[in-house]
């Protein structure tokens, strides 16, 4: 017969064997939410360097804390995209790149699901940013650079026809090579009288006749944004095709440089997320963030580079709007790079040019 402490014990028991059970019950509960915020994050390929500073500071910090969403940047080579994509081995969600590679995968890339964006209105981004699996992040020139102790705004060349003309306008040249993705066969044919708006579908063998043209006169061909920079501070050029980010940092930094914003091409920069990605919701936020106005043009004023969003444009400083591609600006003196020619093309492109280097 029990007495009353053994009735006690036995309550006891079994309130202690019911707690115990309902921890157990609650704990995987608690374990798995805790896997998935240890797992709730991004993974964008990045440039990397200052760019990425930016970034840190004016998005991925903010968007973290909004969210809870941890944004890891990778900064990772072309090359290195094309292997893990191959391979299938997905390590990176959004790929932050030219509009032009990101191409080279486009049946590898997830639709973007504009209907879900809060951010973001999907309406304000600029049409011709804006694609079905791809979408805009933000402008940048292809311009004509030169030294201001070799030019000033009166003698430098005015078009590309005056550039290439090299006997009458004396300086040395430089080139974009290859290496940087593409020649300059835009340019190339503006020299030989292809109108702006008549550029694409490019026609490479005329444009490899005008660069044949040019090319005595050519004192280097740059194979990256920092060298063409420095080849037009250090004089070992005099004028250049560069990008304009790359110049306006340079001058920026007190360098003897400026730009001719006649005839300059418009270079996207773009997100866009692949199918096999593991974060792809979180991946989703992050683009739709990125696109808010004030990130727009705040990143903008940093960077050097255009929005690509109407209220981003419009939120610009008369001082930022300057500096940069967009508006009136490229209406009037500009064309914006076609990214699908030269997905399709860049292998071809490749092809002549390593046949025109060795034989002309």
């Amino acid at each position: 017969m029990k007495n009353k402490d053994d009735k006690s014990n036995d309550a006891f028991s079994r309130r202690t064997v019911l707690k115990m059970a309902g921890a157990t019950l609650v704990a995987p509960a608690v374990w798995i939410k805790n896997v998935q915020a240890a797992q709730d994050r991004v993974v964008i390929r990045s440039p990397g360097g200052a760019y990425d500073d930016i970034r840190k500071k004016l998005i991925y910090e903010p968007f973290t804390k909004e969210t809870g969403i941890r944004v890891i940047p990778v900064a990772t080579t072309t090359g290195k995209l094309e292997a893990m994509i191959r391979s299938g081995n997905i390590e990176i969600d959004i790929i932050d790149n030219d509009d032009s590679v990101l191409l080279q995968w486009e049946n590898e890339l997830a639709a973007l699901d504009y209907k879900r964006f809060k951010f973001t209105d999907p309406d304000d981004i600029l049409p011709e940013y804006r694609h079905s699996n791809y979408v805009g992040n933000f402008v940048y020139g292809d311009v004509m650079g030169y030294n201001t102790g070799k030019f000033n705004q009166a003698s430098v060349p005015k078009t590309w026809a005056d550039f290439w003309d090299y006997k009458r306008i004396p300086g040395a040249r430089a080139l974009a090579d290859i290496d940087t993705g593409g020649p300059n066969l835009e340019f190339a044919l503006l020299a030989d009288g292809v109108p702006m708006n008549k550029l694409y579908p490019l026609d490479i063998p005329r444009a490899f006749k005008a660069l044949s043209r040019i090319k005595p006169g050519v004192a280097k061909f740059w194979t990256s944004g920092a060298l063409s920079v420095q080849l037009l501070s250090t004089g070992d050029a005099d004028i250049s095709p560069v990008w304009s980010t790359r110049i306006l940092k340079g001058i920026e930094n007190k360098a003897p440089l400026a730009i001719n914003w006649n005839q300059h091409g418009v270079r996207v920069q773009a997100y866009a997320i692949l199918k096999k990605s593991k974060n792809q919701e979180q991946a989703q936020q992050l683009i739709d963030y990125c696109l808010r106005p004030e990130i727009q043009s705040q990143f903008s004023a940093l960077w050097n580079s255009g929005p690509v969003t109407k209220a981003g444009y419009e939120a610009l400083t008369a001082a930022t709007r300057e500096k940069i591609p967009g508006g009136d600006r490229t209406r009037e003196h500009g064309f914006l790079i076609d990214a699908a020619w030269w997905a399709k093309n860049r292998a071809d492109v490749g092809k002549e040019w390593a046949n025109w280097v060795l034989n002309t």
